[in-house]
């Protein structure tokens, strides 16, 4: 396993991301999208036996009710796949926000290491000069 970097690698390890998240994101699209496809085939099922006891009884009105479900049907269909279009679309734009960010805090966690290591050794010196001039010389 490779050495992650930026906050991920400070973080405690019940609190740490999957390994592979892009593998967890698909299995929750495919899921989501293996769901919608099961509810659709439900109401497509459930129309169809609708129009066969409708075509048994050839009455002219239910075939006008017929086809206004279909349009109805149809027109939520294509909502649901344009609903799960911009689910894809603000998926992908949150993960590369969020990788974003990590390389942001990952350059502010690099920043405070190099700051506190210069500070230490600003200290050191500070500390030496103070004693040297503690030190009585030769007069």
């Amino acid at each position: 396993m490779a050495e992650k970097s930026g906050p991920e690698k400070f973080a405690p390890p019940d609190r740490r991301s999957p390994e592979k998240l892009i593998d967890v994101d698909q299995a929750a699209a495919n899921a989501f999208e293996g769901e919608t496809r099961e509810f659709v085939r439900r109401d497509v099922s459930v129309l169809h036996r609708q129009r066969s006891e409708v075509d048994a009884a050839n009455h002219p009105a239910a075939d006008s009710l017929n086809t206004l479900v279909r349009r109805i049907a149809g027109s939520s269909m294509e909502e649901i796949e344009r609903v799960i279009l911009e689910l894809r679309g603000v998926r992908d734009t949150l993960r590369s926000e969020g990788e974003r960010v990590s390389q942001e805090i990952s350059g502010y966690a690099n920043l405070s290491h190099a700051s506190i290591t210069t500070m230490k050794v600003i200290g050191d010196s500070i500390k030496q000069w103070i004693n040297a001039a503690e030190k009585p010389g030769p007069r």
